[in-house]
């Protein structure tokens, strides 16, 4: 069976050849080999698609494990998941990145005082994690006593 170019090139590749032996070997012009080297090279790799577990099928497995006297085998992995999952609540919340920056990143960048930079943090996180209309009267609060502060 003849094969087409880039095939017989890719072949080679994968044989161990260099760019410059495929160009000897096949008579294609070097920037061809190159070229088709090159896209082989960054091309991005498939991967068999995993269908992951429910909660559900978890403890089932779980359960099985034990029902055979066997240590659970899944437990530990839910469990350094879930502490993963607990860890971004202190460390990184979803309601202080969302839009792709962390609000303490811009008060800090932008040198804001203490008042400013809750004004940013209340707007910010505004609607994200409880009552918007508090978190809005609590930015207003803050930037309030910040004028007041400059007035004095």
């Amino acid at each position: 069976m003849k094969r087409n170019k880039p095939e017989q090139v890719i072949e080679l590749r994968k044989q161990g050849l260099i760019p410059a032996e495929i160009v000897r070997k096949t008579g294609l012009s070097k920037s061809y080999v190159y070229k088709i080297c090159s896209e082989y090279k960054n091309k991005p790799k498939t991967r068999a698609k995993v269908k992951p577990l429910t909660i559900d099928e978890v403890g089932l497995k779980d359960s099985l494990a034990r029902a055979r006297g066997e240590a659970p085998t899944l437990a530990p992995v839910v469990q350094a998941h879930l502490d993963s999952i607990k860890s971004d609540m202190v460390n990184s919340p979803p309601h202080y990145t969302a839009g792709g920056i962390e609000t303490i990143d811009f008060i800090e960048a932008k040198e804001l005082n203490y008042h400013l930079g809750n004004v940013v943090k209340y707007i910010t996180r505004s609607g994200h994690k409880g009552d918007k209309l508090k978190d809005l009267e609590k930015a207003q609060w803050y930037l309030n006593r910040a004028i007041n502060n400059l007035k004095k």
